[in-house]
């Protein structure tokens, strides 16, 4: 398959990228710089925020799909470029689809869900409480009903706590990573008691890659594990798998407000899709 994929040089399309050209398909790779981007994949510079009325679709050599991953501070959550965004997002996608796209896989975000507690499936009702969760999700709700009259596939490829590469992912990995070389004895924490479903960057491309090259499992579908650990279990053996000497000062901060007691997916689907893939 030709498999267009946006934000490739991003922490998580840089992944994906590598991981459909091992499989075999053609990999056209959208971003504003290719540094992290597999030289095996065709590199297209393009900014999605400033096409214009071009016919995208052929403008990206026709692919069978595209992997939309392109996304601004996503690690920002209440940043306001999530909203100011959301039509040029809407504007690109659309231009894929009525030029003739026939399938869509877009990422989404545990966010999207709100504050819940447990598991959650595709007919868990979203309430989100960030803007990105309300950006993701109003973009997912946008296009479902876009899709409906055209003639495209969409999937909706849910992500929840993600891991690995560290030093790229602006997560609390990374801030511990650079607490560690710098030498600090303790690491200021929350309670360390919400519950997460986690996952490495290499498992969760592995994971978009069977779910975009596939047409049998089309909306929502949750890349997990369907397993919640608790963030303060995750962490101190993130510290123990990487030798580290610094220890964690729980209730240094508090929890946000909109983060879930736990939370979790249902990975019913993407299960059945890795077997099926393989």
């Amino acid at each position: 398959m030709k498999i267009l994929v946006t934000g490739a040089n991003g922490y998580i399309g840089s992944h994906l990228v590598s991981k459909l050209i091992d499989k075999g398909h053609d990999v056209i790779a959208c971003d504003l710089a290719n540094d992290n981007i597999d030289q095996r994949a065709t590199y297209c510079h393009a900014d999605i925020f400033s096409c214009g009325d071009k016919n995208l679709y052929t403008f990206f050599g026709e692919p069978d799909a595209c992997a939309h991953l392109a996304w601004r501070d996503g690690f920002v959550h209440n940043s306001k470029r999530h909203i100011e965004d959301l039509s040029a997002h809407f504007r690109f996608l659309t231009n894929l689809i009525d030029n003739g796209l026939p399938r869509l896989m877009v990422m989404g975000s545990m966010h999207e869900a709100g504050y819940h507690e447990g598991k959650i499936d595709a007919s868990t009702q979203c309430n989100p409480m960030s803007l990105y969760g309300i950006a993701k999700d109003s973009l997912r709700r946008a296009l479902v009903l876009y899709c409906q009259s055209a003639k495209c596939r969409l999937q909706w490829a849910r992500g929840f706590y993600i891991y690995g590469d560290d030093i790229r992912n602006h997560s609390i990995f990374t801030k511990l990573i650079e607490a560690e070389n710098r030498g600090d004895k303790t690491f200021p924490f929350t309670s360390g008691k919400n519950k997460y479903d986690f996952m490495s960057v290499g498992e969760l491309a592995s994971q978009l890659a069977a779910v975009v090259v596939q047409d049998k499992y089309v909306g929502i579908i949750h890349c997990c594990t369907g397993k919640p650990v608790s963030l303060g279990r995750q962490v101190e053996a993130f510290i123990a798998s990487h030798n580290m000497h610094i220890s964690l000062d729980y209730g240094a901060y508090p929890d946000r407000p909109y983060d879930s007691p736990c939370i979790y997916g249902d990975n019913t689907i993407i299960d059945k899709i890795m077997k099926e893939t393989r």
